[in-house]
């Protein structure tokens, strides 16, 4: 039977060097975790900055464009910096890179350009790409944290809390109860517990008399259904989601007061001007001082106009007041320039 003898096979270890590498890939990827990418907080808040990057007015060049602002958003949002090899007409996106760095700057870059056969690699030195990272610190100049990373406390916090309610609304048996039942036999119990049972697949447990007068209770004077439902109100568990999403929600710039539901008007604006002052035009400027290093040309990004993010109505009472103070100044016959050129305006 020799010819036949099987053969040992031998497998790689799971703590050899290739899953560690495998391990160490995936948490560049995702993340510590990479759960809180996959809440409603955190892809919430990316589709803003994506939004509102996108509607960007771009002046000086015609490489940003709107497919290419979404992607630096969206890859700013989640990973903290956006890499792009200059092209002959268009920013290519990279997936993957590594760089030298000399002064803390980075000069040559190995990086992977997305194909759909997996992808091809190249190296370029620092001018022929587009490096955009933000949350940077001085240890590492040259690399970028997304908000997620630099809260990782509140992402995870938030992750588990939906996690744990996940596996509460799936496993635990919910609307299930205790139902006393006078006792029968095996065939009547039976098809008592089946006519009980729910469409949904809960669990109904059948308590018979003799059980009940055995624990010390007389079934006949009306003893209540016994719920097997876990009380979530005690864990607070709604508090906690909350608090976890309000985080991610102030992680990237955004008011949480922005989502709740009794948001009026008034406060969205005031929210959506604060996400464009505060988070993205400053992102903005950024991504326009690296355009113009890496060009040559003065870049400009504007976000405020596009996103409407100024006080409408405070433009519009200052605009009726000053041209009711020229048309009175006109009337009582004197000159607007002249009258405008008394004040002093370095004092005002």
């Amino acid at each position: 039977m020799w010819p036949f003898k099987r053969k040992t096979e031998t497998r790689s270890a799971d703590t050899g060097y290739t899953s560690a590498i495998m391990a160490a890939r995936a948490a560049y990827i995702t993340g510590a975790t990479g759960r809180a990418e996959l809440t409603a907080a955190a892809q919430s808040s990316v589709s803003l900055w994506e939004g509102g990057l996108g509607l960007a007015d771009v002046m000086g060049t015609d490489l940003l464009t709107r497919r290419a602002l979404a992607l630096s958003a969206r890859s700013l949002a989640l990973r903290g910096e956006a890499l792009f090899l200059i092209g002959d007409n268009k920013l290519i996106p990279a997936i993957d890179w590594d760089l030298s760095t000399r002064n803390g700057e980075p000069y040559a870059y190995r990086l992977t350009v997305p194909e759909i056969n997996g992808g091809s690699y190249q190296t370029v030195l620092s001018g022929e790409v587009i490096h955009f990272r933000i949350g940077s610190d001085a240890v590492t100049p040259w690399a970028g944290t997304s908000p997620l990373r630099r809260a990782s406390l509140s992402a995870d916090l938030l992750a588990e809390v939906e996690t744990a309610l996940f596996e509460v609304y799936r496993d635990s048996p919910m609307g299930s109860q205790i139902v006393p039942v006078p006792e029968g036999s095996a065939e009547d119990m039976e098809e008592l517990r089946t006519s009980f049972r729910g469409n949904r697949g809960a669990s109904l447990v059948i308590e018979g008399v003799a059980q009940a007068t055995a624990a010390g209770m007389n079934p006949n004077i009306g003893k209540s259904p016994d719920q097997l439902s876990p009380d979530l109100s005690k864990t607070l568990a709604d508090k906690m989601l909350t608090e976890g999403k309000n985080a991610i929600y102030t992680a990237y710039g955004i008011l949480p007061a922005m989502q709740s539901t009794a948001a009026v008007g008034t406060l969205v604006r005031e929210a959506q001007r604060h996400l464009a002052q505060y988070t993205l035009q400053p992102i903005a400027e950024i991504m326009a001082e690296e355009v113009t290093e890496k060009l040559g040309s003065a870049v400009s990004l504007d976000v405020m106009r596009p996103l409407q993010a100024f006080d409408v109505s405070g433009r519009a009472r200052a605009m009726a007041t000053i041209i009711s103070a020229l048309s009175d100044a006109k009337e009582a016959g004197v000159d607007p320039a002249a009258a405008m050129s008394l004040v002093d305006w370095s004092k005002e």
